[in-house]
């Protein structure tokens, strides 16, 4: 959005942005709510520890034997 840019807030609080460019947070981890102030990239991911492989993300789920298939049947039911 392009200011100044005025936002009513759940509680009827009204906000005001007088920035040429405003964004507003999605996230919640910004500490100027409800104005986005990048908080968001800051997300630090977890350290794998030494020798751990990341976890293979397949698109099929595992079979299980109450897996059923795409006709209705049971997998390894007779």
């Amino acid at each position: 959005m392009e200011g100044p840019v005025e936002v009513v807030g759940d509680d009827g609080t009204l906000y005001t942005s007088r920035r040429f460019t405003a964004a507003i947070c999605t996230c919640r981890r910004t500490r100027t709510y409800p104005w986005c102030d990048t908080s968001h990239r800051r997300r630090v991911k977890p350290e794998r520890a030494a020798g751990d492989e990341p976890e293979k993300k397949t698109d099929e789920p595992e079979k299980t034997d109450k897996t059923k298939t795409m006709d209705n049947k049971t997998d390894g039911a007779a």
